[in-house]
């Protein structure tokens, strides 16, 4: 493993996150769906600047979200192969799945990085139903309600097994998705016991409800924690859902911080205008990073940065 680079020049790490578990087909013509346009949509926006690749799975028939490893497994090589960019895998799926489901991929691919939602957590998705719509499936109303009465679960004993079997077993690190103040705290407690080590990448989350708002005030307070918290030894990004995507990561981007975009945290590409690829939204924030005279880290930059084990150390 590699240690984080120490550098005059600041390079600034985009990730992409394809699809995600949270729009659905309806929303959008243009989410992608089976494993060919997952594979297809990575790749393009690797090539628009994204070094790292966060990535779910759908059932190609209907395009539920899915843990299945075989699914992912059809595009995973694919992804690897043409591109250079850090696979992260979820083991969020979705709050309908089991904690074995979420892991089984991961636990089979052993990938350079995961996402670790840091605690658990209400992930109401159920206010996408205020805007009417003609449901191509059945399940897509059912998915969004069901999260009105339902938890996002993992528990300190689910972290502190999944810091286990795929950090410790897999030489995995993690991208630690914090939704709120209380998420820095809770891993701060692993740090202090020494379950998580090493320069931490800490993804700020606004804007899910459940978890802590998209504005100013909250960037600048969940840095200030994490400032004090973990000091030196971490780098930050910020994601935002919808329309507050591009406002956040442009502000965290100035304030030392990297960024995410994707189909799984927004599905525009400006106001009212629906985002036609993946790859529309990393070279949109690619303009903004240029035009703040910032420069994009490479895949092997971003690396280098994270500690990571590299791409030839994965099981696929």
């Amino acid at each position: 493993m590699t240690s984080p680079a120490k550098s005059s020049r600041r390079k600034v790490i985009i990730t992409c996150a394809v699809t995600g578990s949270v729009h659905t087909p309806t929303m959008s013509p243009y989410l992608p769906i089976t494993p060919d346009q997952i594979a297809s949509e990575a790749i393009a926006a690797a090539e628009a600047g994204a070094s790292i690749l966060h990535l779910h799975a759908r059932d190609p028939k209907d395009g539920r979200p899915t843990a299945d490893p075989d699914v992912f497994m059809q595009f995973l090589p694919r992804i690897k192969q043409a591109t250079e960019a850090v696979v992260n895998i979820s083991t969020g799926g979705s709050s309908l799945m089991t904690l074995d489901d979420r892991l089984a991929i991961s636990l089979r691919a052993e990938p350079e990085m995961c996402s670790l939602n840091m605690g658990s957590m209400n992930f109401a998705l159920f206010p996408a139903l205020d805007k009417p719509a003609d449901w191509q499936h059945e399940w897509e109303p059912k998915l969004l309600e069901a999260t009105r009465s339902t938890l996002f679960k993992n528990t300190f004993a689910d972290m502190e097994f999944i810091l286990d079997r795929l950090g410790k077993g897999c030489g995995t690190r993690f991208e630690f998705e914090c939704y709120d103040v209380g998420h820095l705290y809770s891993l701060a407690h692993f740090r202090d016991r020494g379950l998580v080590s090493g320069h931490l990448f800490i993804q700020f989350v606004f804007g899910v409800l459940g978890g802590i708002g998209a504005d100013p005030d909250n960037l600048a307070h969940m840095k200030r924690i994490a400032d004090k918290l973990f000091g030196d030894g971490y780098s930050f990004s910020v994601l935002a859902a919808g329309r507050h995507q591009m406002p956040m990561i442009t502000m965290a981007a100035a304030m030392g911080g990297n960024v995410r975009v994707g189909l799984e945290d927004s599905l525009y590409d400006g106001r009212g205008q629906l985002a036609r690829s993946n790859a529309d939204q990393v070279r949109r924030i690619r303009k903004v990073l240029e035009a703040l005279s910032l420069e994009v880290a490479t895949p092997a930059e971003a690396r280098d940065m994270l500690g990571l084990k590299g791409g030839d150390r994965v099981a696929f």
